[in-house]
């Protein structure tokens, strides 16, 4: 019987503390918000040098003719 009991007051505690950590991911700090805007503005960077080389390609493509 204790045994039981043992791990149900063993489980309940891993739950709760499993639920608190999730709880605690969801609130987003300075530092990480700081990243999100590092990797925007990466992904746009990349995105704008991608449409350059497209249009070099074509204007190579058009003088070529």
């Amino acid at each position: 019987m204790k045994l039981q009991l043992l791990r149900t007051f063993a489980l309940s505690l891993l739950i709760g503390m499993m639920a608190m950590g999730l709880a605690a991911c969801e609130d987003e700090g300075p530092a990480e918000q700081a990243g999100e805007n590092v990797d925007e503005a990466m992904e746009e960077a990349g995105e704008s040098v991608e449409e350059m080389g497209e249009n070099v390609e074509e204007a190579a493509e058009e003088s070529s003719y």
